[in-house]
């Protein structure tokens, strides 16, 4: 355990960050797993429908760097062929 003031504080912060993190990216590989579902349940509409929500969980997990930016855009872009490759 910390002992001093300035470890007991960093402490504090990095349990706070962890589980900001962690919520960031159960949030986007939920949405990732949720769009691939539509995808082969052919429910195409709904799929694109949530294509924007992934979008954006990805972009905020890249942001706050709890993903890199490549992959982010990486996802993306397969998830986007996926979809194109479906209609």
């Amino acid at each position: 355990m910390p002992i001093t003031k300035s470890a007991k504080k960093a402490l504090r912060q990095s349990v706070r960050r962890r589980t900001q993190n962690n919520l960031k990216k159960e949030t986007y590989k939920k949405e990732v797993k949720n769009f691939r579902k539509l995808i082969l349940a052919k429910n195409i509409n709904d799929a694109k429908a949530l294509l924007p929500k992934v979008f954006k969980a990805l972009d905020k997990a890249a942001k706050t760097n709890v993903i890199k930016k490549g992959k982010a855009d990486r996802l993306k872009s397969r998830l986007s062929i996926k979809l194109r490759a479906n209609f």
